[in-house]
């Protein structure tokens, strides 16, 4: 008897799913438990495991598409069928041939089909991503050309332009299989169409959200670098040998907005409406999201009860979060209710920006790039490695005093660790 995948429960709050990529294709073996599709939610992506053994038959979703929790995507022949058929008895007719080309989104550029690579898919070719995909049609290349980087040999975009770049572009393929220019290529102007993702529609939702809900306000300061840099230098070396990993910024900023949070409780406090009315619901713990950005879009994994936590388990903590999400591991969980926010738009050299607040929360802190610029001190001018900071914040609640007193803490912190310290 066929078995039906279906969309499995991926949260409390997600009822919809958006199709990303198959790794079967029609006619495939699959083993028990072995990953077939992945699912992208608004929030994270998850693999959907075979429940049996047997062939991929039918593949009713095709990547790009959306469904339902419950919905059925995909039916499986078991292998146990197949023992109990008699002797010389045909396989059961299946609504595709074996030899089908691997589901691709239907409005992205051609990909590469069955009848242009005759020979089987192996064991060895790599999983490739879906953005991944499309760079290798966009080229006219096939997975086994590029030599994947990602995790666990996924071939990602990077590797097709990495690829591409080294030996020169290529023109996109034909449905026949030979080279051809873009149909638009005579006006210089082409047009792609690909699926919105869930997590893009889910950030475009709650940006939206967030300015239309809340009253949002941007206050800057300037943080002088130099004594992070200088301890950086100085025990950097000691502490990645004691503690098994780097010593970073994001340590420093994290322990000084929790130092800057306690003293100015309204920044770590949320409008809650309850009964109908609008309260302020205040904080005694501090889960501080870190905005880590994915080839899928901004993600916030959240570190709980940071307030608790050592530069080094910050450290630890932060490079473990944001290495799960670029891997598309990290859980539903793990990036649901933090109390404040930090986005670094600094390590893709962004000078200055103001954020957008993560709703329901009334803060988030932007961090910039750091450059050496003159700065007067003691009557003279130096200079220093200075980085502009931006606190965005809910008017609602928090006032123009608090919001420069925390943003002043923060950088009262920074330039002086000491402060953190001895909690001074």
């Amino acid at each position: 008897m066929s078995v039906e995948i279906k969309v499995p429960q991926a949260g409390e709050s997600i009822t919809e799913v958006q199709i990303g990529e198959w790794f079967k294709t029609v006619g495939d073996s699959v083993a028990v438990d072995e990953a077939v599709v992945e699912l992208e939610t608004d929030k994270a992506s998850m693999e959907v495991p075979a429940p049996v053994a047997g062939k991929l038959s039918k593949v009713l979703k095709q990547a790009g598409d959306t469904a339902r929790v419950g919905d059925v995507i995909a039916v499986i022949e078991p292998l146990l069928d197949a023992a109990r058929a008699p002797a010389g008895a045909k396989p059961p007719a299946r609504p595709v041939p074996e030899t089908a080309a691997p589901v691709a989104p239907a409005k992205t550029a051609p990909a590469a089909t069955a009848a242009e690579h005759p020979a089987a898919k192996s064991a060895a070719e790599p999983r490739v991503m879906p953005a991944a995909r499309r760079a290798l049609a966009e080229h006219g290349l096939g997975p086994g050309e590029v030599r994947p980087s990602g995790p666990g040999g996924r071939l990602l975009k990077e590797d097709v332009a990495a690829h591409v770049a080294g030996r020169g572009p290529a023109a996109p393929a034909s449905a026949d299989g030979a080279a051809h220019a873009p149909a638009e290529a005579a006006g210089g102007r082409h047009e792609e169409i690909v699926p919105m993702s869930m997590l893009r529609r889910r950030i475009a939702q709650r940006l939206v959200e967030a300015q239309h809900s809340g009253a949002l306000l941007t206050t800057f300061n300037e943080i002088d670098m130099s004594a992070v840099l200088r301890l950086r230098a100085e025990r950097g070396e000691a502490f990645e040998k004691k503690y098994d990993v780097k010593l970073g910024f994001m340590s420093f900023f994290v322990k000084a907005a929790v130092d800057a949070l306690k003293r100015i409780p309204e920044v770590n406090a949320e409008v809650r409406l309850i009964d109908g009315a609008p309260h302020i619901v205040f904080r005694n713990f501090y889960d501080v999201g870190v905005a880590v950005s994915t080839d899928r879009g901004l993600v916030v994994p959240v570190i709980r009860n940071a307030e608790r936590l050592s530069f080094a388990e910050i450290e630890v903590r932060i490079g473990d979060l944001a290495r799960r999400a670029r891997e598309r591991k990290i859980t539903v969980e793990e990036l649901q209710g933090g109390t404040f926010t930090i986005s670094n738009g600094g390590v893709f050299g962004s000078l200055m920006s103001t954020p957008i607040i993560n709703p329901p929360q009334s803060g988030i802190l932007g961090l910039h790039a750091i450059q050496d610029r003159p700065v007067a001190l003691g009557g003279q001018v130096v200079i220093r490695p200075m980085m502009y900071v931006a606190l965005t914040y809910d008017h609602r609640i928090i006032d123009g005093r608090e919001s420069v007193t925390f943003l002043k803490r923060i950088k009262e912190c920074v330039e002086d660790p000491t402060r953190m310290l001895l909690e001074i």
